[in-house]
């Protein structure tokens, strides 16, 4: 938990960040009073298509070749052999800077790292799903989180000194159901889908954050969120005379 006053650096995922900004409120409860939001299922098929995607990727970056996808898109780039990149993929480790005007600790772990010819580095993240349509585009609202998480990714690279192309990538797996029978695998249409990167908003952000870690009040919940709405109509229900829970 953050503690105000105290001279330590606090740890600050990119996730943590990206519930802040989903609510205050959710955010402000689990840094600051230790309570987190009750912990989703685990994404297995997801974590497996990210291995075999690394593993793929590697097999490139180990031989200094283009993946077939990039060529497919005529991306000039190529997976960088970077001396960190283990480290920078590791989870609760991931890439990491010390942010001295609120003395936060950023962190985030990259799927992968492509190099342009100029030099520039190419955040890469992956993504699984199964939908019926294409997908081409980040054109949903919930796709706003998946850009901040590169952008985020593109910050902190850069905040250690990398020089970071504006442009990331998504490498989005799409599985298909549309097969005659199951045989036993699962098979994808991979798509490479490109954003141009903004991080001036991390910058204020972290200080809101900030702001928030070192207030007594708890923040307000956010409209949409549907914790915040679920405890606070508990809070309405009456067991007798007793009420259950108060928000």
């Amino acid at each position: 938990m953050y503690q105000p006053g105290s001279a330590q650096p606090f740890k600050l995922s990119r996730s943590k960040i990206d519930l802040f900004i989903g609510c205050p409120r959710c955010f402000y409860v689990d840094r600051r009073l230790g309570t987190g939001r009750p912990p989703g299922f685990p994404f297995n098929l997801n974590l497996a298509v990210d291995r075999l995607l690394k593993a793929e990727f590697d097999t490139h970056r180990v031989a200094g070749t283009a993946h077939p996808l990039l060529e497919q898109y005529g991306v000039d780039a190529r997976p960088v052999a970077h001396e960190q990149l283990a480290e920078w993929r590791e989870n609760f480790k991931g890439v990491q800077f010390l942010h001295e005007p609120t003395n936060l600790i950023i962190t985030g772990a990259i799927d992968d790292l492509w190099q342009e010819p100029g030099g520039d580095y190419v955040v890469v993240d992956y993504k699984a799903t199964s939908k019926k349509e294409p997908i081409t585009a980040l054109d949903q609202g919930w796709h706003s989180g998946y850009k901040r998480q590169l952008e985020v990714y593109q910050w902190l690279l850069r905040r250690n000194g990398h020089p970071v192309s504006n442009t990331g990538y998504f490498v989005y797996c799409n599985g298909r159901a549309d097969a005659e029978a199951f045989d036993g695998k699962l098979e994808f249409d991979v798509t490479l889908i490109a954003h141009e990167g903004d991080d001036s908003w991390v910058e204020g952000t972290l200080k809101l954050i900030h702001a928030c870690l070192n207030s007594d009040e708890i923040p307000a919940p956010a409209p949409e969120c549907d914790y915040c709405a679920y405890v606070r109509a508990v809070g309405e229900l009456h067991f007798g005379s007793h009420r259950v829970l108060a928000w």
